[in-house]
């Protein structure tokens, strides 16, 4: 039953994440149409929103993140341990009990997304409205693909992507 509850505690939260920061953004992408747009604007946004939709949503979410998400829920369903289940977004976005290369690549995304969104929050709009229009699409393709590659998961019981954790006789207990 902890099984259970952590795996769905797992991509709720995930999803609440996800879906929180797209909600928080959709204000400032509609603030840059406060400004007058010239052709290049619309240029950029229609790139920004394109590039992301592409890169973040797509390439980043749909095929690497949402199934790995839905994977290591389906292991903690499995795997259950207390720290696991209070712990579970962090548990299904690979922070701990994953490979290393794993924690390397969800810690450096991590740090890399606070930088870019450090250097977003300088722009001035209607720029800072273009690049987040483009998050916001690829947040929201996310959110989509999670609860997508989720729902598979618990439908079929199994997952075609690894779950990405430390073989078992290198688990430390």
């Amino acid at each position: 039953m902890s099984g259970m509850i952590g795996s769905l505690w797992g991509i709720i939260g995930v999803l609440l994440l996800l879906g929180s920061a797209a909600y928080r953004l959709t204000p400032l992408a509609l603030a840059a149409f406060s400004s007058p747009f010239q052709w290049y604007h619309w240029v950029a946004w229609t790139l920004s929103i394109v590039f992301m939709a592409h890169a973040e949503g797509y390439r980043g979410f749909q095929c690497h993140f949402s199934p790995r998400v839905a994977a290591r829920a389906l292991y903690l369903k499995a795997h259950p341990r207390a720290v696991y289940v209070i712990l579970a977004p962090l548990f299904c976005m690979g922070y701990f009990h994953a490979t290393r290369r794993r924690q390397i690549i969800s810690i450096s995304l991590t740090a890399g997304i606070v930088v870019l969104i450090l250097a977003v929050h300088r722009l001035a709009q209607p720029w800072r409205g273009i690049v987040d229009a483009g998050v916001v699409v690829g947040l929201v393709w996310g959110v989509i693909s999670l609860f997508w590659f989720g729902i598979k998961a618990f439908a079929t019981g199994t997952c075609d992507c690894s779950p990405e954790v430390p073989e078992p006789w290198k688990v430390k207990k």
